[in-house]
Order: structure tokens, then sequence, then C-alpha cells
């Protein structure tokens, strides 16, 4: 297969699993998976929840699609599975790390692009029930949160004039 090939379905697959995540998030996990996805918008003690469950769900396809592509010489397949895990690391430095600040390691980034993540998520997860909720996306913000951010912004610019 051609490294070019490999590239656009490698990065095809990562674009398209945030509309997979959000399908997923909004109809699976505030779905018939609440009771493993409640304890994330119900904080309790511990470092670990039942939500981190779904790291091993969606780990599942990537690394099938890996083993099953190598081992068949299925390359479009292998890149498939590498596209699902570029797109799981990719959620998983957002969210774990940068959002919710599970491990300390980018603690002070704040561009636009964090803040209106932050932002989004924020809303996501003031709704406490699996009911009436917004922004299920990970990486995509919609408009109105990049304009919350951007009248922030422009607030702050003016109050320290």
């Amino acid at each position: 297969m051609h490294w070019l090939a490999y590239t656009a379905i490698v990065t095809g697959v990562f674009f398209i699993m945030e509309g997979i995540t959000w399908f997923t998030h909004k109809y699976v996990m505030h779905g018939f998976l609440w009771y493993l996805h409640e304890d994330h918008h119900k904080k309790g003690p511990g470092f670990f929840e039942k939500n981190d469950a779904f790291f091993v769900i969606f780990a599942v396809p990537s690394f099938l699609c890996i083993l099953f592509g190598t081992l068949n010489e299925v390359y479009w397949l292998q890149a498939i599975g590498f596209g699902i895990m570029a797109y799981g690391f990719a959620y998983f430095m957002v969210h774990d790390v940068i959002i919710h600040q599970r491990f300390k390691w980018f603690t002070r980034w704040n561009t636009p692009y964090v803040k209106t993540i932050r932002w989004a998520h924020k809303m996501h997860h003031k709704h406490l029930e699996k009911e009436d909720g917004e922004s299920f996306g990970m990486l995509y913000a919609a408009k109105k949160y990049w304009q919350k951010v951007k009248r922030d912004r422009e607030f702050a610019a003016q109050q320290s004039k």
C-alpha cells in the first residue's frame, strides 16, 4: 500500500472518530451504558472510575484492526486501527490530561482552543443525569463555545485598559 493512501486512511479515520465518539457518547454512554459513565458525572472517591472501562472498549477494535491487518497484510485495515488509536491518544490527552487534569502534565495550557474545549466540556458536565446533555464531542467544540471564549477574552482586554 502506498504511504500516501495509508496516511490518508489513518487521518480520515482520526477525523471520523470524532463523529463516532459524539454518537457513542450521546446514545450509548448517556443511554444503555449510563451505569458505566455515571461516575464520570458524579465523581466518587479514588482515582479510577467505572467510566475508564470505555478506554478498553474503544481500544479493542483498534487492537484487532492492527493485529489482523498486520498478520494478514491487509494494510488498509491496519491503517484504520492506527487511526482509531491516534484518536484514542488525542482523546486521552485532551479529556484526561488537559480538561480533567487527572495527570498533572499540561496544567498551564490556556490557548483559545483549550479554553473552548474546557468550557464545552464544563457545559457537558453541568448535567449530572443522563438526560438533557450537551456537547458530546471531544476535540471539536460548537461555535457558541468559541464565541463565549472570544467574548471573555474581549471583556478581559477591556478590563485591563
